[in-house]
């Protein structure tokens, strides 16, 4: 059985956060992954980018463990999601933030229960005192200080996302999964959203997977891209030399 201490693990640059190698996956005849490979380094922001149905959310639902792929291996924090047990699961499950896209905020909940929420779930003792600490802080780092008793109804969509993420913060994750994070929001709104992303790579130096099809975030909050096609990791790049290729199945993302 696995040992899992994400703790004593001296990350650098170069480190891997997540590594995946020959990953395989299929629905009946339907071949989502083919032999996909990729990693995530320290740090680093990562757009998964393909389109709708090529496999980008079998991909996430991968990494953590929420579906079995086929053949391949998916290491996370330099532990091999297959070999894990359900509790050492959760313990690396910890270690990852998730933005979902629909925000998934409990709206019989205040602000503040949403984001206590986590440390409950993940049976995290802390005092009144270091609880606070943590909401304050999270909330402050997505500028919304003052909505710690609002409801998830008196929130804008804006709002809301941002609150999700802050209830994502609360763990201080190490890697953060941003599922479509500006999806229904106005141009104005995802952009504020975007660059929020950046800010929080910026600030604690998290490691990012971003799916999106918003252009604009993508080249806001990009490191580097990877064009999931065919269930493969077709190519990778920065930003500009993916907009500038003369490969038409790439082109076609940028146009």
């Amino acid at each position: 059985m696995a040992t899992i201490d994400t703790q004593s693990v001296e990350y650098t640059n170069e480190s891997n956060m997540i590594k995946i190698s020959n990953l395989n996956k299929s629905f009946g005849d339907n071949h989502v992954l083919r032999n996909f490979n990729f990693a995530l380094k320290k740090g680093e922001n990562v757009v998964v980018l393909g389109k709708s149905g090529s496999g980008k959310s079998v991909l996430i639902k991968c990494i953590i463990g929420l579906i079995k792929p086929d053949s391949g291996s998916i290491n996370v924090l330099e532990n091999n999601i297959a070999d894990l047990s359900i509790d050492e699961l959760d313990k690396i499950r910890m270690e990852i933030g998730f933005l979902f896209q629909s925000n998934a905020l409990y709206d019989s909940m205040t602000v503040r229960e949403n984001l206590e929420f986590p440390l409950r779930r993940h049976g995290i003792k802390k005092s009144k005192d270091e609880v606070n600490s943590l909401v304050k802080e999270a909330l402050n780092n997505v500028g919304l200080p003052e909505t710690e008793e609002m409801m998830p109804a008196e929130l804008s969509g804006g709002m809301k996302k941002r609150i999700a993420l802050a209830r994502t913060l609360i763990l201080k994750p190490k890697i953060i999964l941003y599922d479509e994070p500006t999806t229904g929001l106005d141009p104005i709104t995802a952009k504020e959203i975007s660059n929020l992303i950046v800010s929080i790579q910026e600030k604690y130096k998290t490691s990012s997977i971003i799916i999106s099809h918003d252009m604009s975030c993508v080249k806001i909050v990009s490191n580097r891209i990877v064009m999931l096609i065919d269930g493969t990791n077709y190519k990778e790049g920065d930003y500009d030399t993916l907009k500038n290729s003369e490969d038409s199945r790439i082109k076609a993302f940028f146009e």
